[in-house]
């Protein structure tokens, strides 16, 4: 699995990088091609010669080091690889990470690269609880990077807890299994919305939901990564991934005009956004004032998107509700001419808006069901496409549409 195949690593600053020579030896021994990346502090720990003895190349120790007259080094790495691998990660690089900073060689070429990127992190246990840590965490999981570890034992600081570096066998099968994914979506073209539309109210209001857009952004970095080009329409300001086209809009009325601009040529459509029902019918021109103690707010329905946008298409839907799930999803299933429609509960924890977890119910056309547990979004965002591959591959190239709706 890991024959011909270039793996980009990261060794940071942890009394763990002793590891990594392991890993290194691992994948050459395997017939991988690996190009070695050192920290300033991981060079406290360990020398070049110790990698260069293991692969046959020089690491990179610096950002500034010549790299031929036509080539930048961060940018031949970044493109070179195949995979990313950071063992030991240490929490700064983590957090540097987390902010797209780049001031190193490491964190340029990640920054740099579209090759997926896995994180295994070691440090004392209570740098890892600190909810600085846990929250870029969950930044860099919202973008599409995996985790592998820590484990809990004894560690170098004497301290006992999580924070240690996971075992060097397990780091590289799931290097194996990033790197043997299928790109069942390349060739594709999937159109993606996101986040909760907003109806302006006066200058300053407006009317909308609690959408955060995480999961449509995870549909879209799944997508990518299987090797789909995605165009993403998006109401809210998450921060974007490479490899996508991305338009910005705010209304339901906007995002209508969008979609079928983009779905122009497209094989799917993942609606993902949460399409405000109901409009203010008159926007006023100024900010309406506190004059009286209430208020009376005419309203009219939004325009429905999925009916507007014709053609033949495999719909998948989301439907978040707060009550009767599976009965109002069937309904929404059956009325809007869907393959498959994804039910989740907004109520039920770790389901919420804003929430990075999901779990959902899969209803299909035929009338069967799946029930998926608690999972990130992005792994709820690979199942979910797990499903609709094989419904829409066999179709020729047309205007395709998988129609989701959801937090």
């Amino acid at each position: 699995m890991f024959k011909d195949k270039t793996i980009v690593l990261g060794v940071t600053g942890s009394i763990a990088a002793y590891k990594a020579a392991d890993i290194t030896s691992k994948l050459v021994q395997a017939g991988a091609n690996v190009e070695v990346v050192l920290t300033d502090s991981a060079l406290q720990f360990l020398t070049p010669l110790t990698f260069r003895s293991l692969t046959g190349r020089q690491p990179v120790t610096s950002l500034w080091e010549p790299a031929g007259e036509v080539t930048v080094k961060h940018v031949s790495l970044a493109n070179a690889a195949d995979v990313i691998l950071v063992a030991p990660a240490t929490a700064n690089t983590i957090a540097k990470l987390a902010h797209g900073l780049a001031d190193d060689i490491l964190s340029c070429t990640i920054l740099a690269a579209r090759a997926g990127v896995i994180i295994a992190p070691a440090m004392n246990c209570n740098m890892w609880d600190n909810a600085a840590t846990q929250e870029n965490i969950r930044t860099l999981q919202s973008r599409g990077f995996i985790f592998v570890g820590p484990e809990t034992g004894h560690l170098a600081c004497g301290y006992e807890g999580r924070g240690r570096l996971a075992p060097v066998d397990q780091i590289l099968a799931l290097v194996g299994s990033v790197l043997n994914k299928k790109k069942d979506l390349a060739g594709k073209t999937i159109v993606i919305t996101t986040g909760g539309t907003r109806e302006p109210l006066d200058p300053v209001r407006f009317i909308g939901n609690r959408s955060s857009g995480k999961m449509g952004y995870a549909m879209a970095a799944a997508a990518r990564d299987r090797g789909a080009m995605v165009r993403l329409i998006s109401t809210v300001d998450l921060p974007e991934s490479a490899g996508m086209e991305v338009t910005r809009v705010q209304t339901a009325a906007e995002m209508l005009g969008a979609v079928k601009n983009s779905v122009k040529g497209a094989d799917a459509l993942i609606m993902a956004a949460a399409v405000a029902d109901f409009k203010p019918s008159k926007v006023a021109s100024e900010k309406i004032k506190k004059a009286s103690a209430s208020l009376d707010l005419k309203l009219e329905p939004t325009t429905d998107i999925l009916g507007e946008v014709k053609g033949k298409f495999v719909r998948i839907g989301f439907a978040a509700e707060t009550s009767e799930l599976i009965d109002n999803a069937e309904r929404k299933l059956d009325a809007k001419n869907l393959d498959i429609i994804v039910a989740n509960d907004v109520t039920a924890p770790g389901c919420g808006f804003g929430s990075d977890t999901n779990k959902v119910t899969l209803i299909f056309r035929d009338g069967h069901m799946e029930d998926l547990p608690l999972m990130s979004k992005r792994e709820v965002a690979d199942a979910i496409l797990d499903r609709a591959v094989p419904i829409f591959a066999p179709m020729a190239r047309v205007s395709g549409s998988i129609a989701a709706r959801g937090a």
